[in-house]
């Protein structure tokens, strides 16, 4: 199965996100990511690649992210880590919720995971 990896500046919002995707897909696996290392707003690398590593018996990861350097530390814990991931360029919780429904698929794959997940990007809300 692929994994999912979702990162976000606030510890609550990833979880948030990620406990809204679990509830709509469910038996994922699925890591949270948000916050520094001191508790507050912010995102690790180091934190990010232990999330990816926790994945590594997954059949690929796909990361959801919400700003700015979490594209950039996220880019670099993949570089470090011992896992094939991707980046979705997506709306993190559309994103997250859609890779999560798609990655329950025996077929899954990170790119069809990774589809689904940017696919989301496209779906108006009104």
């Amino acid at each position: 199965m692929v994994g999912l990896v979702v990162v976000s500046h606030s510890e609550r919002a990833a979880e948030g996100i990620r406990e809204v995707a679990a509830e709509m897909a469910g038996d994922v696996s699925i890591e949270a990511v948000g916050g520094d290392p001191d508790g507050g707003l912010g995102t690790s690398t180091p934190v990010i690649q232990e999330a990816l590593d926790a994945l590594a018996d997954e059949e690929g990861v796909v990361v959801l992210v919400d700003l700015g350097s979490a594209v950039m530390n996220t880019e670099l814990a993949i570089e470090m880590a011992d896992v094939e991931a991707e980046i979705a360029d997506a709306p993190i919780l559309e994103g997250a919720v859609n890779a999560a429904v798609a990655a329950t698929s025996p077929k899954a794959t990170v790119e069809s995971v990774l589809k689904a997940a940017e696919e989301a990007a496209e779906i108006s809300k009104l």
